[in-house]
């Protein structure tokens, strides 16, 4: 028989087997649940990442999809290009005759463009044809072009801008020539040129418009060095930071030549895109005056040529009142010298006041240089800002 010491260490060491039993099954089988955890997991995350994807691709055909349906007015005004959101600005005053088949052909050439209409106070049925063409048409009680496109370039957001009159001249066929150095980032400004290919001259029935062009076109090459073909078209794209560094002030016709000027006296890209222009159809009336809104276009250019070259415009300025002072002069010192006497005392005072004034002349177009500079040095970083706004935008 067994003692009870060797009893009693039997039973010890089958205690300890049994609790050894119990550890290693414990843990085969928490081991067994975690592997198991471990496994839904995975199931989960591959459920998720399947899901995930089948949503991207989802969102992928509707952004697909609603770029193919933004030619429709109500999701126009979001809808990209292949580049970047074009916005078509037409500003239109009586308009009725052509509106409607400007916004049709260029719905035609770029279906994802917004097309925005701004009625200036039509008497006729401008506002409604537009609406019924699918455009988004806005008013504008203040009178005037300049102020109208001002409005525009306040209101609308975009990546590229195409402004175009409503008058059915313009091919919107030439459309993509001239937005497409925009999106590329190789312009800020494109012009449509309608003289290089004589299509103006063939189709212009008002024989001083040519003439105008032609001189506005000597006075900013002689002025700022710059030879446009074409400074007067209406048909023009532009870049977002542009138009949001665009100071526009004139009211009426001269907003065309005093965008000229603002791009070649801050040295913006631009490029002039040959055009084929027709002139308007039968019953459509244009509402430029040739010669007082000629005369307008010659205020502004000295105007603008004041205001961005003041130095040069005053010098100018000295020059002519020190020649007249000369003229005047000349004889007075020529008796003096001979006589020792001066017996024409008002042409010496004639002549001491024009130098004077030349003088008075060149010491203001010092100052105010000086203050252009400044100004063109904060201009600078204005549009700086810009392009840090639509980096931004487009991320």
């Amino acid at each position: 028989m067994d003692s009870p010491s060797n009893m009693a260490a039997c039973a010890a060491v089958g205690m300890v087997a049994a609790a050894d039993t119990d550890v290693v099954t414990g843990s085969v089988a928490a081991a067994d649940e975690t592997t198991a955890t471990a496994a839904a997991a995975e199931a989960n995350a591959a459920a998720t990442d399947a899901a995930a994807t089948g949503a991207a691709e989802a969102n992928a055909g509707a952004t697909s999809a609603g770029a193919t349906d933004a030619a429709t007015p109500e999701d126009a005004e979001t809808a990209p290009t292949a580049k970047g959101h074009v916005a078509v600005l037409i500003p239109c005053y009586n308009e009725e005759l052509t509106v409607g088949e400007v916004i049709d052909d260029f719905r035609r050439v770029l279906p994802g463009a917004s097309i925005y209409v701004y009625d200036n106070n039509s008497s006729d049925r401008t506002a409604q044809v537009a609406r019924e063409h699918g455009a988004q048409v806005r008013f504008e009680p203040r009178q005037g072009k300049g102020v109208t496109v001002r409005q525009m370039f306040r209101d609308i957001e975009a990546d590229c801008y195409l402004l175009v009159d409503g008058d059915s001249t313009y091919p919107a066929d030439a459309a993509p020539a001239l937005i497409n150095p925009i999106l590329a980032g190789e312009a800020d400004m494109t012009v449509g040129d309608r003289l290089s290919n004589g299509s103006y001259a063939q189709e212009n029935q008002r024989p001083f418009h040519d003439f105008g062009n032609n001189l506005v076109r000597w006075l900013i090459r002689l002025m700022y060095g710059y030879a446009f073909h074409d400074v007067m078209t209406g048909y023009r794209a532009f870049s977002r930071v542009f138009v949001r560094c665009l100071p526009v002030v004139s009211r009426g016709f001269q907003l065309e030549c005093e965008i000229s000027i603002h791009a070649v006296d801050k040295g913006w890209r631009i490029k002039e895109v040959p055009i084929d222009y027709r002139d308007r159809p039968a019953g459509s009336v244009s509402k430029l005056s040739t010669v007082s809104d000629g005369v307008r276009v010659l205020m502004a250019i000295g105007s603008l040529f004041k205001d961005y070259l003041p130095f040069k415009f005053f010098s100018l300025m000295a020059a002519v009142f020190v020649a007249l002072g000369l003229a005047a002069g000349i004889p007075v010192v020529a008796e003096f010298a001979q006589t020792g006497y001066v017996s024409k005392v008002p042409s010496a005072i004639l002549a001491v006041g024009l130098v004077f004034c030349g003088a008075l002349a060149f010491s203001t177009g010092c100052i105010l240089d000086t203050v252009a500079k400044a100004t063109r040095k904060r201009w600078e970083l204005d549009v700086y800002r810009a392009e840090d706004e639509m980096r931004r935008r487009q991320r």
